[in-house]
């Protein structure tokens, strides 16, 4: 019932693909969905845009709905001559703000996307409505052996990202495990794998604090606190469910999601 309702929004509201650019790369974006109020959906390490397949049928219906791969990611280009950065996510998800035209948005980052958006908050504040955390640190500090790349090399590095998705899935349907293992581990390079976990582990900037509304939204118990970088903000947990919240519990976290919104003025 739900592939019929799915296929259903998709005919009313198609999903029609884009690119922007950053230092000439194509970085792939995909809209949704209309009006003036946009939300972004940033995915986390090794993933993709798919990631929000849950998603994007229930919000477009009263959202512009951006969907977007991060450089090196999906269907995006890596930036010629440069290792993937913190700073190129956060360009790539700029320059797909401003190719659709976007004065504030709505930035929500699942994991590694959590301190991608908060990365963009730090570079460009001023388009920024709110920032919705999914089961991620806003902030990534660098700590011995964390990002290193031979962990990710090679059979080794194969078999430990296998691994790594099997723990991060471990609740999840056999359709969600599939998806989430072909999304991360066959359709991800070792490349990608590698610098992406540099990227995260990585020097940071600073910044902060922002006083725009923000809802974290995690597996399990609430973890952590939001309020020294976000002091407008909120932390909520969402009970029997593995990494991928917002595809295992998708209902929960939609509602969560669209509670939250009507109380964001964008």
């Amino acid at each position: 019932m739900r592939r019929i309702l799915v296929a259903a929004m998709l005919l009313l509201f198609p999903l029609l693909g884009h690119a922007a650019t950053v230092d000439g790369a194509k970085i792939h974006f995909t809209t949704s969905g209309k009006g003036s109020k946009t939300l972004v959906f940033v995915h986390g390490w090794t993933c993709n845009e798919t990631s929000w397949s849950s998603q994007v049928p229930v919000f477009q219906k009263n959202y512009r709905v951006v969907t977007i791969d991060l450089p090196g990611h999906g269907k995006s280009e890596f930036i010629n001559g440069k290792t993937l950065s913190m700073d190129a996510f956060a360009r790539a998800i700029e320059a797909v703000r401003a190719e659709v035209k976007a004065d504030k948005v709505v930035l929500v980052g699942h994991s590694m996307g959590a301190a991608v958006i908060w990365q963009y908050a730090v570079r460009y504040p001023q388009h920024v409505a709110a920032l919705v955390p999914v089961d991620g640190q806003l902030v990534l500090a660098g700590a011995p052996g964390r990002g290193n790349a031979d962990q990710m090399k090679g059979e080794s590095g194969l078999k430990a990202r296998e691994n790594m998705i099997a723990g991060m899935t471990s609740t999840a349907t056999p359709e969600i495990k599939q998806k989430v293992k072909k999304m991360m581990l066959e359709d991800a390079s070792e490349r990608t794998a590698v610098e992406a976990a540099l990227a995260m582990w990585g020097p940071k900037e600073t910044g902060g604090p922002f006083d725009v509304p923000a809802l974290g939204i995690y597996a399990g118990q609430p973890r952590g606190t939001l309020t020294s970088n976000l002091p407008n903000s909120k932390v909520v947990g969402i009970q029997g469910s593995g990494h991928f919240v917002m595809l295992e519990k998708a209902d929960e976290f939609n509602k969560l999601l669209s509670d939250f919104l009507t109380t964001v003025e964008f």
